[in-house]
């Protein structure tokens, strides 16, 4: 079975950065290129909420609340996918999950706490 482990979050003020990082076990390098990848968000009583998308050849796409801020990106040799938070907003508290998917699985990783202060 395919594992995904978010690393990175923290407690940051207002204005502040992080950068998560996911990494795939338990599969080949050429498994993990497969897959559409991406950053979900979630806080206690809403719905799990899609950040950013990285595809198997690199392409992007952002939310709305995302875009300018923040960028995801992916390293298919080390198994990893990266997102960088830029000028965080207290709105951007969450549990920030990755995610792996194709037509035929998906995955999805423990989550890591970001907390943003005022």
């Amino acid at each position: 079975q395919v594992h995904l482990v978010e690393s990175g979050g923290g407690l940051v003020q207002a204005g502040g950065s992080l950068r998560l990082s996911c990494v795939m076990s338990r599969a080949i390098t050429s498994v993990f290129w497969r897959y559409r990848m991406a950053w979900y968000r979630q806080t206690p009583g809403k719905q799990r909420e899609l950040v950013a998308t990285v595809s198997s050849s690199g392409g992007t796409n952002y939310a709305d609340s995302a875009k300018g801020r923040f960028t995801v990106s992916r390293d298919n040799s080390k198994k990893t996918i990266y997102l960088r938070m830029n000028d965080l907003k207290v709105e951007d508290t969450a549990v920030y999950y990755c995610n792996a998917y194709d037509f035929q699985d998906e995955y999805w990783g423990q989550g890591t706490q970001v907390t943003v202060s005022s």
